[in-house]
C-alpha cells in the first residue's frame, strides 16, 4: 500500500510525504529530523551521476546459524532494495573525488555484522590504494545479535582498518546521524579526523537507562544527543542537513590544500 502522508516521529504532525521528502525529511513544524535511506543520502551529498558502488556482492553471512536470521535478512533486503546495511562506493562532492559509505537504518536498524564490517574495512583499503579521502555516514543500533560474537569482532576489524588508513596519511570524515550507538559508535564512528553530527541525533554506546541503573544517578535529559556531545568535546561540529554538502566540500578543499595534493584551492560557494 502506498501512503501519501507521514507522521513526524518527534511532534507527531501529519505531513504530506512528497513535501516532507523535498524538505530533506525534516519536519516543517518542529524541525525534527527523519531518517534518510542510503540512496537519498547519496543523492543529497554527491554530484549527480558520479556515484559508483564498490565492495558489493559480499553476500549473506550466518556464522552461527541463528534461527530465523535468513528470513529476517531477506525481508530487510526486499524492503530496502539493498544487499546489506551499508552502501559503499566512490563519487564526487562539487568536483572533489571521495570514497563514501552510508549506513541505512531501514536495513535491520543498520546493525553491524560480518558483511558490514567487511565492506567498511574494504572501503578504507580502497581509499588508501587510491589516495582518496573517506566520508562515512553512520546510523546504527549496534552489533547484529544474530551473528553473535563474530559481529563484535567487526569493531576491532574496522578500527584496525581506520588506523592503517590513517598511518598512510588518509583523511577520514565521520558524520554521525540518528542513531549512532553500540558497536558502531565504539569503533569506526568516533575515529574520524573530523567528527560531524546532525542536530538532535542519539549518539552513544550503552542505553541511557542502563547507565543510570549502573551508576545509580539520574542523567541529563539531553544526554547522548549531538548537542550534549558537542558541549563536552566529543564531536567537532553540528551541521544542519541542508548545509552538509558544502561543509564537506570545504573540509575536502582544506585537506587537499594542506596535504599538498593541490595547488591554491579556492573555496567558493556553489
Amino acid at each position: 500500500m502506498f501512503f501519501i502522508f507521514i507522521i513526524c516521529n518527534k511532534c507527531e504532525l501529519v505531513l504530506e510525504k512528497k513535501r516532507y521528502y523535498m524538505n530533506g525529511s525534516i519536519c516543517s513544524r518542529c524541525g525534527g529530523y527523519g531518517n534518510l535511506s542510503a540512496s537519498r543520502r547519496l543523492a543529497m551529498i554527491l554530484d549527480e551521476g558520479t556515484f559508483k558502488e564498490t565492495e558489493s556482492g559480499i553476500g549473506f553471512q550466518d556464522p552461527i546459524s541463528f534461527p530465523g536470521y535468513l528470513e529476517k535478512y531477506k525481508k530487510a533486503a526486499e524492503t530496502t532494495g539493498l544487499e546489506e546495511a551499508v552502501v559503499t562506493g566512490k563519487g564526487s562532492i562539487m568536483g572533489i573525488d571521495t570514497m563514501i559509505g552510508v549506513m541505512d537504518s531501514g536495513f535491520m536498524m543498520s546493525s553491524m555484522g560480518t558483511a558490514v564490517g567487511e565492506k567498511i574495512a574494504r572501503l578504507f583499503e580502497s581509499a588508501a590504494t587510491e589516495s582518496k579521502p573517506v566520508i562515512i555516514f553512520t546510523a546504527s543500533g549496534g552489533a547484529r545479535m544474530q551473528e553473535g560474537v563474530v559481529s563484535l569482532m567487526q569493531m576491532a576489524k574496522t578500527a584496525a582498518a581506520v588506523a592503517k588508513y590513517s598511518e598512510q596519511g588518509g583523511f577520514y570524515i565521520s558524520v554521525l546521524t540518528n542513531p549512532t550507538t553500540g558497536g558502531v559508535s565504539a569503533s569506526f564512528a568516533f575515529l574520524g579526523d573530523i567528527i560531524i553530527a546532525e542536530p538532535g541525533a542519539l549518539i552513544g554506546f550503552a542505553g541511557k537507562r542502563v547507565i543510570e541503573q549502573t551508576i545509580k544517578e539520574k542523567l541529563p535529559d539531553n544526554y547522548q544527543t549531538s548537542e550534549y556531545l558537542l558541549k563536552h568535546g566529543f564531536v567537532d561540529r553540528i551541521v544542519e542537513r541542508g548545509d552538509l554538502k558544502e561543509v564537506l566540500y570545504r573540509l575536502l578543499c582544506f585537506h587537499q590544500k594542506f596535504d599538498g595534493r593541490a595547488g591554491d584551492v579556492t573555496i567558493e560557494r556553489q
